[in-house]
Protein backbone atom coordinates (compact mmCIF):
# COMPACT_ATOMS: atom_id res chain seq x y z
CA UNK A 1 0.00 0.00 0.00
CA UNK A 2 1.47 3.21 -0.96
CA UNK A 3 0.68 6.23 1.19
CA UNK A 4 2.06 9.87 1.10
CA UNK A 5 4.65 11.11 3.71
CA UNK A 6 2.03 13.77 4.84
CA UNK A 7 -0.94 11.11 5.34
CA UNK A 8 1.41 8.66 7.09
CA UNK A 9 2.44 11.25 9.61
CA UNK A 10 -1.20 12.77 10.55
CA UNK A 11 -2.25 9.34 10.68
CA UNK A 12 0.43 7.98 13.12
CA UNK A 13 -0.11 10.98 15.31
CA UNK A 14 3.19 12.10 14.66
CA UNK A 15 2.88 15.20 12.09
CA UNK A 16 5.74 17.36 12.27
CA UNK A 17 8.70 15.17 14.10
CA UNK A 18 11.36 15.67 11.50
CA UNK A 19 8.85 17.19 8.62
CA UNK A 20 9.90 20.13 6.75
CA UNK A 21 12.24 21.51 9.42
CA UNK A 22 12.61 25.87 9.10
CA UNK A 23 15.45 26.54 7.21
CA UNK A 24 17.78 28.81 8.76
CA UNK A 25 19.50 31.43 6.99
CA UNK A 26 23.69 32.60 7.31
CA UNK A 27 24.18 35.95 6.21
CA UNK A 28 26.89 38.29 5.10
CA UNK A 29 27.09 42.16 4.58
CA UNK A 30 23.15 41.80 4.45
CA UNK A 31 23.19 39.54 1.79
CA UNK A 32 22.07 35.81 2.11
CA UNK A 33 25.18 33.54 1.67
CA UNK A 34 24.19 30.25 2.35
CA UNK A 35 20.94 28.24 3.95
CA UNK A 36 21.17 25.40 5.75
CA UNK A 37 18.60 23.46 6.45
CA UNK A 38 18.52 23.74 10.32
CA UNK A 39 16.44 25.38 12.86
CA UNK A 40 19.09 27.28 14.44
CA UNK A 41 16.48 28.48 16.76
CA UNK A 42 17.04 30.62 20.49
CA UNK A 43 16.98 28.31 23.54
CA UNK A 44 16.16 29.84 26.78
CA UNK A 45 19.24 30.51 29.42
CA UNK A 46 17.83 27.72 31.59
CA UNK A 47 17.70 25.42 28.97
CA UNK A 48 21.82 25.60 27.72
CA UNK A 49 23.59 23.34 28.46
CA UNK A 50 22.01 20.57 29.03
CA UNK A 51 23.07 17.01 29.76
CA UNK A 52 20.75 14.04 28.03
CA UNK A 53 21.82 10.65 29.52
CA UNK A 54 19.82 7.31 28.09
CA UNK A 55 20.21 4.08 30.14
CA UNK A 56 18.52 0.98 29.25
CA UNK A 57 18.70 -2.31 27.73
CA UNK A 58 19.88 -3.33 24.15
CA UNK A 59 17.19 -1.57 22.10
CA UNK A 60 18.70 1.74 23.82
CA UNK A 61 22.01 0.19 23.65
CA UNK A 62 22.41 0.55 19.72
CA UNK A 63 25.74 -0.65 19.61
CA UNK A 64 26.94 2.82 21.07
CA UNK A 65 30.80 2.93 20.46
CA UNK A 66 32.67 1.84 24.05
CA UNK A 67 35.60 4.15 22.44
CA UNK A 68 33.52 7.63 23.04
CA UNK A 69 36.87 9.39 21.25
CA UNK A 70 35.26 7.90 18.48
CA UNK A 71 32.21 10.45 17.85
CA UNK A 72 30.96 8.96 14.72
CA UNK A 73 29.52 5.11 16.73
CA UNK A 74 29.63 7.01 20.48
CA UNK A 75 25.96 7.10 20.58
CA UNK A 76 25.07 4.23 18.53
CA UNK A 77 22.47 3.36 15.71
CA UNK A 78 18.98 3.81 17.35
CA UNK A 79 16.56 6.45 18.68
CA UNK A 80 19.01 7.67 21.14
CA UNK A 81 21.43 8.58 17.93
CA UNK A 82 18.39 10.09 16.11
CA UNK A 83 17.51 12.16 18.86
CA UNK A 84 20.83 13.77 19.49
CA UNK A 85 21.60 14.27 15.98
CA UNK A 86 18.45 15.93 15.00
CA UNK A 87 19.19 18.15 18.38
CA UNK A 88 22.52 19.08 17.85
CA UNK A 89 22.28 19.97 14.57
CA UNK A 90 19.16 22.34 14.81
CA UNK A 91 20.57 23.56 18.22
CA UNK A 92 24.36 24.13 17.63
CA UNK A 93 24.84 26.98 20.32
CA UNK A 94 23.12 25.15 22.97
CA UNK A 95 26.07 23.36 24.79
CA UNK A 96 23.76 20.02 24.51
CA UNK A 97 25.59 16.92 26.05
CA UNK A 98 24.71 13.60 24.96
CA UNK A 99 25.15 10.67 26.75
CA UNK A 100 24.28 6.77 25.65
CA UNK A 101 24.78 3.87 28.87
CA UNK A 102 22.13 1.43 27.54
CA UNK A 103 23.70 -2.34 28.24
CA UNK A 104 21.93 -4.97 25.57
CA UNK A 105 20.52 -7.42 27.67
CA UNK A 106 20.40 -5.46 31.01
CA UNK A 107 17.82 -5.96 33.32
CA UNK A 108 16.48 -3.43 36.36
CA UNK A 109 18.82 -5.14 38.55
CA UNK A 110 21.55 -4.56 36.15
CA UNK A 111 20.90 -0.62 36.61
CA UNK A 112 21.14 -0.83 39.65
CA UNK A 113 24.51 -2.49 40.27
CA UNK A 114 25.76 0.20 37.97
CA UNK A 115 23.72 3.02 38.73
CA UNK A 116 26.27 5.32 40.49
CA UNK A 117 29.15 4.72 37.61
CA UNK A 118 27.09 4.87 34.87
CA UNK A 119 24.53 7.56 35.85
CA UNK A 120 24.14 9.30 38.84
CA UNK A 121 28.56 10.22 38.41
CA UNK A 122 27.45 11.63 35.30
CA UNK A 123 24.83 14.29 36.72
CA UNK A 124 22.51 14.69 33.48
CA UNK A 125 20.11 17.48 33.59
CA UNK A 126 17.56 14.67 32.03
CA UNK A 127 17.81 11.20 32.73
CA UNK A 128 15.31 8.99 29.88
CA UNK A 129 14.90 5.29 31.03
CA UNK A 130 13.74 2.49 28.91
CA UNK A 131 13.77 -1.09 31.13
CA UNK A 132 11.69 -4.12 31.65
CA UNK A 133 11.48 -6.59 28.45
CA UNK A 134 14.74 -8.28 29.78
CA UNK A 135 13.31 -8.43 33.68
CA UNK A 136 10.13 -10.23 31.74
CA UNK A 137 13.02 -12.44 29.71
CA UNK A 138 14.09 -14.01 33.08
CA UNK A 139 11.00 -14.29 34.77
CA UNK A 140 9.63 -16.41 31.67
CA UNK A 141 13.00 -18.58 31.94
CA UNK A 142 11.74 -19.23 35.36
CA UNK A 143 15.56 -17.60 36.88
CA UNK A 144 15.71 -17.22 40.52
CA UNK A 145 16.49 -13.71 40.40
CA UNK A 146 13.56 -12.55 38.47
CA UNK A 147 11.89 -9.51 39.62
CA UNK A 148 7.88 -10.12 40.23
CA UNK A 149 5.93 -7.15 39.21
CA UNK A 150 6.08 -5.84 42.61
CA UNK A 151 9.46 -5.85 43.44
CA UNK A 152 9.78 -4.00 39.61
CA UNK A 153 7.99 -1.83 40.61
CA UNK A 154 9.55 -1.50 44.55
CA UNK A 155 13.00 -1.52 43.02
CA UNK A 156 12.70 0.65 40.40
CA UNK A 157 10.96 3.30 43.08
CA UNK A 158 14.39 3.27 45.15
CA UNK A 159 16.58 3.93 42.55
CA UNK A 160 14.74 6.56 41.47
CA UNK A 161 14.53 7.68 45.22
CA UNK A 162 18.31 7.59 45.06
CA UNK A 163 18.64 9.39 41.84
CA UNK A 164 16.05 12.43 42.71
CA UNK A 165 18.26 12.60 46.25
CA UNK A 166 21.33 13.56 43.87
CA UNK A 167 19.44 16.01 41.84
CA UNK A 168 16.05 16.68 42.75
CA UNK A 169 15.76 19.08 39.81
CA UNK A 170 16.42 16.48 37.24
CA UNK A 171 14.33 16.31 34.16
CA UNK A 172 12.56 12.73 34.21
CA UNK A 173 11.97 10.44 31.39
CA UNK A 174 10.71 7.35 31.54
CA UNK A 175 8.93 4.91 28.60
CA UNK A 176 7.47 1.39 29.15
CA UNK A 177 8.76 -1.94 28.05
CA UNK A 178 7.15 -3.61 24.71
CA UNK A 179 6.84 -6.75 22.58
CA UNK A 180 4.46 -7.81 19.46
CA UNK A 181 3.55 -10.93 18.64
CA UNK A 182 6.47 -12.09 15.87
CA UNK A 183 8.55 -14.89 15.98
CA UNK A 184 9.97 -16.59 18.81
CA UNK A 185 7.23 -14.72 21.12
CA UNK A 186 4.37 -16.13 19.21
CA UNK A 187 4.72 -19.32 20.80
CA UNK A 188 5.58 -17.88 24.21
CA UNK A 189 2.73 -14.96 23.58
CA UNK A 190 0.20 -15.97 26.39
CA UNK A 191 2.77 -15.35 28.93
CA UNK A 192 3.45 -12.05 27.07
CA UNK A 193 0.10 -10.78 27.22
CA UNK A 194 -0.56 -11.22 30.64
CA UNK A 195 2.77 -10.24 32.29
CA UNK A 196 3.86 -7.08 30.10
CA UNK A 197 0.69 -5.23 30.82
CA UNK A 198 1.13 -4.80 35.14
CA UNK A 199 4.86 -3.73 34.01
CA UNK A 200 3.49 -0.89 31.40
CA UNK A 201 1.20 -0.08 34.11
CA UNK A 202 3.35 0.22 36.75
CA UNK A 203 6.05 3.20 34.59
CA UNK A 204 3.10 4.77 33.69
CA UNK A 205 2.29 5.29 37.29
CA UNK A 206 6.25 5.68 37.95
CA UNK A 207 5.78 8.77 35.78
CA UNK A 208 2.59 9.92 37.31
CA UNK A 209 4.30 9.56 40.93
CA UNK A 210 7.85 11.22 40.22
CA UNK A 211 6.45 13.79 38.11
CA UNK A 212 8.67 12.31 34.54
CA UNK A 213 7.39 12.46 31.30
CA UNK A 214 5.95 9.17 30.17
CA UNK A 215 6.55 8.17 26.45
CA UNK A 216 3.85 5.93 25.48
CA UNK A 217 5.81 3.64 22.97
CA UNK A 218 3.11 1.08 23.37
CA UNK A 219 0.57 3.23 21.92
CA UNK A 220 2.73 4.74 19.22
CA UNK A 221 3.22 1.29 17.42
CA UNK A 222 0.11 0.43 18.09
CA UNK A 223 -0.85 3.50 15.57
CA UNK A 224 2.10 2.93 13.04
CA UNK A 225 1.46 -1.22 13.13
CA UNK A 226 -2.07 -0.32 11.09
CA UNK A 227 -0.42 1.25 8.52
CA UNK A 228 2.87 -1.09 7.85
CA UNK A 229 3.25 -4.85 9.60
CA UNK A 230 4.32 -4.88 12.87
CA UNK A 231 7.99 -6.34 11.56
CA UNK A 232 8.29 -3.08 9.43
CA UNK A 233 9.09 -1.59 12.61
CA UNK A 234 10.00 -3.93 15.38
CA UNK A 235 11.68 -6.52 13.50
CA UNK A 236 11.80 -9.74 15.94
CA UNK A 237 8.64 -8.10 18.07
CA UNK A 238 11.21 -6.26 20.49
CA UNK A 239 14.05 -4.70 18.45
CA UNK A 240 13.13 -1.72 16.21
CA UNK A 241 13.97 -1.54 12.74
CA UNK A 242 15.65 1.85 11.63
CA UNK A 243 12.33 3.37 10.88
CA UNK A 244 10.97 1.63 14.00
CA UNK A 245 13.96 3.94 16.01
CA UNK A 246 12.94 6.88 14.02
CA UNK A 247 9.61 7.09 15.04
CA UNK A 248 10.58 6.32 18.59
CA UNK A 249 12.79 9.78 18.26
CA UNK A 250 10.05 11.51 17.06
CA UNK A 251 7.78 10.10 19.95
CA UNK A 252 10.25 11.44 22.29
CA UNK A 253 10.97 14.61 21.23
CA UNK A 254 6.77 15.25 20.90
CA UNK A 255 6.52 14.02 24.57
CA UNK A 256 9.84 15.88 26.06
CA UNK A 257 8.69 19.03 24.39
CA UNK A 258 6.10 19.20 26.73
CA UNK A 259 8.73 20.00 29.59
CA UNK A 260 11.24 21.48 27.60
CA UNK A 261 10.28 24.39 25.75
CA UNK A 262 12.92 24.45 22.83
CA UNK A 263 11.48 21.37 21.38
CA UNK A 264 7.79 22.90 20.46
CA UNK A 265 9.92 24.07 17.38
CA UNK A 266 9.34 20.70 15.68
CA UNK A 267 6.22 21.58 15.23
CA UNK A 268 6.15 21.94 11.17
CA UNK A 269 4.01 19.96 9.08
CA UNK A 270 5.06 18.59 5.61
Amino acid sequence: MRISRRRFLVTAGLAGLGAGLPVGHLEAGGQEEQSIPILNGAVARKELNLKFLFQGDSITDGKWGRDQRDLNHYLGHGYVFAIASRLGADFPNAGFQFTNRGMSGHRLSDLEKRWKKDTLDHRPDVLSILVGVNDLNALQRKKPDAYTAKEFDAHYRQLLDETFKSNPALLLVLAPPFMYKVGARIEQWAFWEKELAPRAEIVRRLAKDYNAVFVDYPALFARAIKIAPVEYWLWDGCHPSVFGHELMAREWIRSVSSRLSFLKKYTCVA
